[in-house]
């Protein structure tokens, strides 16, 4: 073992003196060193894996989609298209809630549920 290390040295010298190292990416920069410590250390490998690939679970990638939605609407007028992606956002935001299994208070409210609040309290007046 002692033998390998010398042969490793001897070569990461020898590109050294010859400026293998000068032009590296981040060379002079610190290193992003992530903490990683929550999660479990037999799955770290697996996190860091899917992370470089940039797979998303997908709970996740539901609420970048909500999220997209959302200010999809905020910018539109008040149309038919809004309505149909208002639908798109409430059956989104189901499907959400339904992987969860969480209490329904913990469930991401949709988006009709303010609207129809409203409508019912300018009814009443």
């Amino acid at each position: 073992m002692i033998a390998f290390q010398k042969i490793s040295e001897h070569r990461i010298m020898e590109a050294q003196q010859r400026g293998v190292f000068d032009n590296l990416p981040g060379a002079g920069k610190p290193l992003d060193l992530e903490n990683d410590s929550h999660i479990p250390e037999d799955l770290r490998m697996a996190y860091k894996i899917l992370k470089n690939a940039q797979c998303l679970p997908p709970e996740i990638e539901l609420k970048k989609e909500i999220q997209q939605v959302e200010d999809l609407l905020a910018a539109m007028p008040d149309t038919e298209e809004k309505y149909r992606k208002m639908k798109k956002l409430n059956f989104l935001i189901m499907k959400l809630n339904e992987n969860r299994k969480v209490s329904p208070l913990l469930e991401e409210p949709q988006c009709y549920e303010k609207k129809l609040v409203d409508k019912l309290r300018v009814s009443k007046r």
